[in-house]
């Protein structure tokens, strides 16, 4: 496997902090994520590239990993283990034996040292045979709130192959699910690793998500807010027709049941939306408006 030059990739030195790798992989995956630039064969290749080097630098272990042991990072588990069963193995062999000085002035100084490590050389050998299982990768998927309100299919390109993918109404932002195989390829015909794909779910200009429910404000006039009437607004699933009662007070909430988000993978089951009507004042009165809310100020007063 060619060695890859992650810090070089993001543009950073090998002692670059946690929050210098985030920053640089974020700039990163905006300036070449494939939304941005479609069909561009080179952004394409330059968002995967960032994505990877993100998961190695930005896990500690998987970094501590590729420091020590460059291009064969992945296995250095495996590595290890094979290393100390070896010393172990070596250990147990010459726990009894002893060399002379005979025997070691009268030996060939580099066929000593075959001798000692014989075995060991053999069990490295059939190291370069053992199946190792792929690394799993991780990956992140932008979308809006928009998006995720149906069931829908994507296709995603990881690792140069195109996945295609059902992403099921409600998934929550920062939920993670796991698509077994997909990562990257084994050693010596071991299995795929796993991809492991959040989604980074952008806040909607008009509603705001708490689990199923949704919550939106809308704005009332003031005569609607005095005297009640009929009020379209505006959901994720169309548009809905209101009745506002007389008397509205500004901060008032009103839950339409069913009207919110889907419950993630729970067929056709909503949660609630939530209005607050908010009251909004007139502005730029005339004369004559004045005049008139001044004698309905002076009828409350005597009323009182």
């Amino acid at each position: 496997m060619e060695f890859i030059d992650y810090y070089k990739i993001l543009g950073i030195p090998p002692t670059a902090s946690d929050t210098e790798i985030k920053s640089a992989y974020r700039k990163l995956a905006r300036k070449y994520h494939p939304d941005l630039n479609p069909n561009n064969k080179e952004a394409e290749k330059k968002f995967k590239e960032a994505n990877e080097a993100n998961e190695v630098l930005s896990d500690p272990e998987k970094r501590k990993k590729y420091d020590a042991y460059g291009k064969d990072w992945q296995h250095a588990d495996e590595i290890e283990r094979a290393r100390q069963q070896e010393r172990q193995q070596y250990q147990q062999r010459q726990s009894g034996r002893r060399f002379s000085e005979e025997e070691f002035a009268g030996s060939d100084f580099s066929d000593f040292f075959e001798y000692l490590f014989r075995d060991e050389m053999r069990s490295s050998r059939s190291n370069r045979n053992t199946r190792f299982r792929g690394q799993d990768l991780h990956a992140e998927l932008h979308l809006d709130l928009t998006d995720v309100y149906h069931s829908h299919h994507r296709t995603l390109t990881v690792n140069g192959k195109n996945i295609r993918l059902t992403i099921p109404a409600g998934v929550e932002n920062e939920q993670t699910i796991k698509i077994a195989e997909h990562g990257a390829p084994g050693a010596n015909g071991g299995p795929n690793g796993d991809l492991y794909l959040t989604f980074l779910i952008a806040d909607h200009p008009q509603f705001k998500r708490e689990g199923s429910n949704l919550y939106t404000t809308v704005e009332l006039d003031l005569y609607t807010a005095l005297l009640g009437g009929e009020l379209t607004i505006d959901t994720l699933d169309g548009k809905v027709k209101l009745k506002v009662a007389p008397e509205t007070q500004s901060g008032t909430k009103v839950k339409l049941k069913g009207k919110g988000f889907p419950v993630y993978k729970q067929a056709n089951t909503f949660g609630d939306l939530y209005l607050i009507y908010q009251v909004v004042l007139p502005t730029r009165l005339t004369e004559q408006e004045k005049a008139l809310f001044g004698e309905l100020a002076k009828m409350r007063d005597f009323g009182n």
